[in-house]
């Protein structure tokens, strides 16, 4: 057994609108991003998600997913999910079913998500 002890991290998440990104930062370092396009009325189109090289493997990608979620809930959203990485971790959870905005609920599944991306050249 490891005498490791966790360390709790400060975790901010950022809406950088002048670069359609919302992004997290870890102790003042940005660790991943999720660019976005805001649609009307209040709809989010999640498009891409990257985690820095060196904070992969470290639950970076879920825990901004799940920021990003509540936020865009907190601000009455909806989504419209386009990133494999989102469309794969809504599929493990139905927390978030409510926010996938009916009319364009983007891909079902991670498949479908990674196959448009290939065939856009993405």
């Amino acid at each position: 057994m490891s005498d490791e002890k966790q360390v709790p991290v400060d975790e901010q998440l950022i809406d950088n609108v002048d670069l359609g990104r919302f992004e997290l930062y870890r102790d003042d370092d940005l660790v991943g991003w999720l660019y976005c396009t805001h649609l009307k009325p209040n709809r989010y189109a999640l498009r891409h998600t990257e985690v820095e090289s060196s904070h992969q493997h470290q639950g970076v990608g879920g825990a901004l997913v799940r920021q990003v979620l509540d936020e865009i809930r907190s601000r009455e959203g909806t989504i419209t999910a386009i990133c494999p990485f989102v469309v794969d971790y809504l599929s493990r959870t139905t927390t978030y079913a409510d926010l996938v905005d009916p009319r364009h609920p983007g891909y079902s599944d991670r498949a479908a998500a990674e196959s448009a991306q290939a065939n856009a050249g993405g």
